[in-house]
Order: structure tokens, then C-alpha cells, then sequence
């Protein structure tokens, strides 16, 4: 186990030490594969983000329970008992004449109010779910519209649906994208080993010769092309939060302008560290083909 874990150590060493022996060549390459997990990581990062304006904008999350004008107070409270049993979500009451004063106080609606012989506005209930998915929304307006008393259930169903159509879409795209640039990133790897087995050739015979198992060839490559994507990764990640930095003022005074407030979420640990492991797996499939097909020569 101990000689085990000593090879291993040797390999990483050898993966750094050869990092470092070339460094324009290796920020050259660290930039080329920083550049291509941006692209998807920004992307999913921005969708993240639209994803979180749809639900904080105003009345997309929210369904709108209206009562009969006859409904009783007794009535109104079987429907509030029913909202407590049946949902988690959050809710309040909006009475009928609290209704009416916030239309009295509206421009110009004063003398229209006061002229009517009585409050045409029924009692209401907002409701806030907690899960805003097109269907789970649906079914909670099914379930709503068939309770005694309920007039009219409001819910804007079409333009979530139209928004979660388009964040589908976007994942998709951003699926592609990603696909695209992880097989940019392979190939870059495949390239950088394959010249670093082309310069290390009597290196590699002489290690055959006395013995060395492909294992032990192999090892310090592979781990070269797991750092040098790791370390990809982390830059992707640095320049991710770099231009969400940059994006974050404008953003804010964009949302300000629409009187509302909105800041972009910047990715955790669990992102970058995401980043950083798809680099390392991408890294070490190149490293795998390039090193697989360069040492055909020595057999």
C-alpha cells in the first residue's frame, strides 16, 4: 500500500514539475481550456439567474383565489382552512373592503367607488407556492377552482409556460454548447501529451527496458492532463465570477429602473467545484487517447 501510494505521489510530482518547466506553454493551454468551460459555465450560471428573476417577479408565482360576492364569513374560513391543510405554500387574505380602499385610493377612482351602491369586490386569497412548475401549478389551480364558493382562480399559467419553454430551450442549447467545448478541451489535452510523449521517447524506451510497467508509464501523464483541467477549471471559474462582477452594477441599476431590485447570484463551492472536476475528468479522457495511441510506437 505504501509503495502504492508512493508511485502516486511521484506521478503528481512529475505532473507538477513539468507544469512548471514550460509556464507560457502551460498558460497558454490553462487559457484555452479556462475559455472553453466559461462559455457553458457562464451560461448555466445566467440561466440560473433567469431562472430566479421569473420567480421573484411580480404575480408570475402567484395564484389568485376569488370568492363569490354572497360568500359568508364561515365560508371564507372553510377556505382558509382548507389552504392550511392543503398547501405548504405561503398565503394571505385580502378582504373585500380592504379591496375596495386600495381602488378608492387610486387616481381618479374616488368618485367612481363613491358612487356605487355597494362594494362590487369580493374577498380573496393570494397564494405564493413554493413550487412554481407550469404542471404543479396547474394542479394546484384544478384543485382550488373545485372548493365551495370559489368564484374565479387567476393564475397566468400561459406565460409561465411560455418562460419555462424558453428556459428549456436554453438548457438545451447550453447542453450542445458544452458538448462542443468538451470536446475542444479533449483535444487540446490530446495534444499537449501527445508532444510531451514525442519529446520523453527515450525516456520511455529506456524505462521500458529496465522494466517499467505501462502503468507506471502512463500514471504521470494522466495526472498531467487531470491538473492541467482542474486547473482550467479554476480559471473558468475566476472568470466567471470576474464578468459576473463586471455585470453586477448594470444589472442593478437595469432592475432599479423597472422599480424593482435584483442582484445576480454568483456560483458556490459546489460550481467551481464542479468546474474544476468536469476540467480534471475531461483532462484525463485526453490524456487516456493521447497516451494509448502514442505509445502504439513503442510496442
Amino acid at each position: 500500500m505504501n509503495a502504492w501510494l508512493a508511485q502516486h505521489r511521484a506521478a503528481i510530482s512529475s505532473a507538477f514539475r513539468r507544469l512548471s518547466a514550460t509556464p507560457l506553454n502551460t498558460l497558454l493551454s490553462l487559457l484555452v481550456i479556462g475559455i472553453a468551460l466559461t462559455l457553458p459555465g457562464f451560461g448555466y450560471v445566467m440561466l440560473d439567474n433567469l431562472r430566479e428573476l421569473g420567480r421573484s417577479a411580480s404575480g408570475v408565482q402567484q395564484i389568485s383565489l376569488f370568492m363569490d360576492l354572497d360568500a359568508s364569513k364561515n365560508e371564507v374560513g372553510e377556505i382558509e382552512r382548507r389552504l392550511k391543510q392543503a398547501t405548504t405554500d405561503k398565503w394571505h387574505f385580502v378582504p373585500k373592503e380592504a379591496a375596495l380602499k386600495r381602488m378608492q385610493a387610486s387616481e381618479g377612482m374616488a368618485e367612481i367607488v363613491a358612487s356605487l351602491p355597494r362594494n362590487p369586490l369580493p374577498d380573496a386569497f393570494i397564494v405564493e407556492p413554493d413550487n412554481v412548475e407550469p404542471e404543479a401549478l396547474e394542479v394546484l389551480r384544478k384543485e382550488i377552482a373545485s372548493w365551495p364558493k370559489v368564484a374565479h382562480v387567476q393564475l397566468d399559467s400561459a406565460w409561465v409556460k411560455r418562460f419555462d419553454a424558453f428556459l428549456k430551450l436554453g438548457r438545451m442549447a447550453l447542453w450542445m454548447l458544452a458538448g462542443i467545448f468538451a470536446a475542444g478541451l479533449v483535444a487540446v489535452t490530446f495534444n499537449t501529451i501527445r508532444l510531451q510523449v514525442m519529446a520523453q521517447a527515450a525516456e520511455i524506451e529506456l524505462a521500458r527496458i529496465i522494466g517499467a510497467t505501462d502503468a507506471f508509464i502512463r500514471r504521470p501523464f494522466y495526472y498531467f492532463g487531470a491538473l492541467q483541467g482542474a486547473l482550467g477549471g479554476l480559471l473558468a471559474a475566476a472568470l466567471v465570477l470576474g464578468a459576473l462582477r463586471l455585470l453586477a452594477g448594470p444589472v442593478g441599476d437595469l432592475a432599479g429602473l423597472y422599480g424593482g431590485s435584483f442582484s445576480l447570484r454568483s456560483p458556490g463551492w459546489r460550481e467551481v467545484a464542479s468546474l474544476a472536476g468536469a476540467g480534471a475528468l475531461l483532462g484525463w479522457i485526453g490524456a487516456q487517447l493521447s497516451v494509448s495511441l502514442s505509445l502504439r510506437k513503442f510496442d
